[in-house]
């Protein structure tokens, strides 16, 4: 008996009557000129030479692996090329190869046979996320809505969150229990922030204090810290590899009362207050030249000179209403600290500076300078990429959302900006000069907070409808759908070691993810 199939979709129908249309390189290309250059040295690898036009992404990995004599351990690379706008007077562009030159360069007509390509490569993560598919545990434990949540910087088998229950908590990722709950705030616990060294937890509450915990136990190291004479809504650890031998971190902290308070964690005093916004101050960064960033409710951003004794060395003013957030493009580097992604703790001291400098080199050094760049986000409904150590002008004015900007992220690499908005969209830019790359849609109400995975490749949304959101950045479209939460998710992060995801929010449980 025959099988009855059902008749085809008008979708179907359509796609049988329009073939997709395939890139077939054309075999008659003349050859093409390029030169590779590295994007942190600007340094050239092997002058000019000579190529067929149609040379695809993997055989310029080859060709490059074996100049640079690295072909019985090749290493992967991404390519792009920065070329003229489309009409005169338009900033450059930078353009990724991702098939081959004649699809991504020749065809749309940005270069000629006859041009010199300079091909500027960057080398890939070594490793590769997965992304995650299923939720492996909803975890019980706070009593009220779940604010803030961080992976500790060296292992996916620890996290923090707190709460509006007036406490944080440690978890177990590997078990899914509660390790600790941390007790001795008297109302919501509003951030929460692991030194970069793994030897501490900073927690920052509405009851206009801060304390330090110590992560094994949960144990509080002393008592409150006190000065601040309203909420605390951000916390940031001064940079490992700038912290002197044998002294601990220091710890900056903002607050709704308009200041900025610097804590020596060992003494337990305030060092400094940093004063002069004239409204809330939102969110700070610690930046690894030892300046600390601050984004306020007085529509400016402060740049604070740690070295000099907290001066205000420059104010960034160019956004017409509050500034929400602020990312670095180092701020991966800062974050992980001494570690990598296998979480390996170095013997000495000494070593883990070492290695916190070469983490943070890596990404900050660009054509044989260090860079760090930072973006700010803003009730305006745009964002502006910052050089702050050379100019108060912003580099770029990154437009397009149509409700407030809440939450801007660089990837690890500082190669990519990615913004979230309450217009239920999430934006893609370019992070070496603010050029729009693409939208991410798919959620359907307001999107709260994005974080990255290590090797930069994917990115996991969370949102006011309740679901998590995994987003492919390579073909710019979604990976994985996360339903599971039974209320709004306000706080995500991903694992340094790239194994796990959690998540919180209204519905009071900790959601912990996994492939």
């Amino acid at each position: 008996m025959a099988t009855l199939l059902p008749p085809p979709t008008k979708k179907q129908k359509k796609e049988a009557k329009e073939p997709r249309e395939v890139d077939i390189v054309p075999s008659n290309l003349p050859n093409v000129s390029i030169r590779f250059e590295a994007l942190d040295t600007g340094e050239a690898v092997g002058g000019a030479l000579r190529v067929p036009g149609g040379i695809s992404e993997k055989q310029l990995e080859e060709l490059l692996n074996q100049l640079n004599g690295t072909s019985d351990d090749p290493v992967p690379y991404t390519f792009s090329c920065t070329v003229p706008g489309k009409r005169k007077g338009d900033p450059l562009q930078t353009i990724d190869i991702t098939d081959n030159i004649y699809s991504s360069l020749l065809k749309p007509g940005y270069n000629t046979t006859e041009d010199q390509v300079t091909l500027i490569y960057t080398p890939k993560a070594v490793f590769k996320v997965r992304p995650i598919t299923r939720s492996s545990s909803a975890i019980a434990g706070h009593g009220a809505t779940i604010l803030c949540s961080q992976f500790a910087p060296h292992t996916s088998s620890r996290m923090v969150t707190g709460a509006g229950d007036n406490t944080a908590r440690i978890w177990d990722c590997d078990t899914q229990t509660p390790l600790a709950t941390l007790q001795g705030h008297h109302n919501w616990v509003l951030c929460v922030a692991w030194s970069p060294d793994g030897e501490t937890i900073a927690t920052g509450s509405m009851d206009c204090t801060v304390r330090l915990w110590e992560p094994k136990a949960g144990q509080p190291v002393g008592d409150a810290l006190r000065g601040h004479q309203k909420w605390i809504t951000s916390l940031a650890w001064e940079p490992f590899h700038l912290v002197k031998p044998g002294e601990r971190p220091r710890l900056a902290s903002a607050s709704k009362d308009g200041t900025i308070k610097i804590w020596d964690t060992v003494r337990r005093l305030c060092v400094y207050t940093l004063s002069g916004h004239t409204n809330s101050v939102s969110c700070i960064k610690w930046g690894g030249q030892g300046l600390l960033y601050s984004g306020s409710h007085d529509k400016t951003v402060r740049v604070w000179d740690m070295s000099a004794g907290g001066k205000c060395v420059n104010i960034l003013k160019s956004h017409a209403h509050w500034v929400n957030h602020l990312s670095l493009s180092t701020e991966y580097a800062l974050r992980v600290g001494p570690f990598d992604h296998t979480g390996a703790k170095a013997e000495s001291e000494l070593t883990a500076r070492k290695k916190a400098q070469e983490n943070y080199d890596k990404i900050a050094n660009r054509n044989g300078k260090a860079q760090e760049l930072i973006v700010t986000a803003s009730d305006d409904f745009t964002m502006f990429l910052w050089d702050p150590t050379k100019s108060g002008k912003p580099l770029a004015r990154l437009t397009g959302h149509q409700k407030l900007v809440n939450h801007v992220a660089f990837s690890p690499d500082g190669r990519f900006i990615v913004s979230a908005s309450f217009d239920n969209s999430i934006k893609l830019w370019d992070g070496r000069n603010g050029n729009f790359l693409s939208t991410f849609r798919g959620h359907v109400a307001s999107v709260y907070q994005v974080a990255w995975s290590s090797d930069c490749r994917l990115l996991v949304s969370c949102s006011k409808d309740t679901t998590l959101k995994v987003w492919d950045v390579r073909t710019r479209k979604l990976s994985v759908d996360l339903p599971g939460h039974n209320d709004e998710v306000y706080t995500v992060d991903w694992s340094i070691d790239g194994k796990r995801v959690c998540s919180g929010g209204k519905d009071k449980l900790v959601r912990l993810w996994t492939h």
